[in-house]
């Protein structure tokens, strides 16, 4: 696998996040890779910083989303706005460093949630 800085990324996630309501996370706390030649079936993953890592090296909570380009660059603009607003609905609400599972308490991560945040994404950008 090959890991290269995705800066195109983070410019749609700050866009993404200026549209929808997730006032808890910080885009300047998260840093985007574009992997390639990756064996996983995934079009894009979260990573983590947990807290004793955090510690360690006197940082606050991070994440990385990486996007895996063999599935996730041939996906319309609006399929892979999707992708990103499923990653950052792993974001806990504290922006700890932590990561919600796709079923849990409260809201789960699904298909359902993540067209409900979509929609009310292109309401917003078009109503502006």
């Amino acid at each position: 696998m090959e890991l290269a800085p995705a800066p195109d990324i983070h410019k749609r996630l700050a866009h993404l996040l200026k549209h929808i309501d997730f006032p808890h996370i910080d885009v300047h706390r998260i840093v985007c890779f574009r992997s390639t030649k990756a064996t996983s079936r995934a079009r894009a993953r979260i990573w983590s910083l947990p807290r004793i890592w955090q510690m360690a090296l006197s940082l606050k909570a991070h994440y990385v989303i990486e996007v895996l380009s063999q599935h996730f660059d041939h996906l319309s603009p609006n399929d892979q706005a999707r992708v990103l607003i499923h990653e950052l609905m792993h974001i806990p609400k504290n922006f700890s460093g932590a990561l919600l599972p796709h079923r849990g308490r409260g809201k789960g991560i699904n298909h359902k949630t993540v067209e409900s945040i979509f929609k009310q994404f292109q309401i917003n950008t078009n109503s502006k």
